[in-house]
């Protein structure tokens, strides 16, 4: 695992370095498509789909006007982890959101990928 962070590091390094010397020529009309080419297909699936995950359970306790602190009762997690998890500053366990999710009448569901 350490090889592939170190690489990964390397790489995006170098690719900062390009961005300094190039300027704003560098980033292109899309800024997204730049953060797009920094990570890989899988890596882009993969962060797509826990903010996909997190947004649906915020929206769920939004809707249902429950606070961090309540959901915390509700389901036994702590409400600074909850925090966390909302802002993307951690990746819970599956665990975890399961406890979070079933107070707000949801579950975690495997389903075939799409493909387009």
């Amino acid at each position: 695992m350490s090889k592939d962070y170190d690489k990964a590091i390397k790489e995006a390094e170098e690719k900062i370095k390009d961005i300094n010397k190039r300027g704003q020529e560098a980033l292109g009309d899309d800024a997204l498509e730049f953060m797009d080419s920094l990570m890989s297909p899988d890596e882009i699936l993969e962060s797509d789909l826990r903010v996909q995950l997190i947004d649906e359970l915020v929206r769920a306790r939004n809707e249902q006007g429950i606070s961090q602190k309540k959901l915390e009762e509700l389901s036994g997690v702590k409400q600074p982890i909850i925090a966390r998890m909302e802002t993307g500053k951690t990746s819970p366990q599956v665990s975890t959101l399961i406890k979070i999710l079933k107070p707000l009448g949801k579950t975690l569901a495997v389903v075939p990928i799409e493909n387009n």
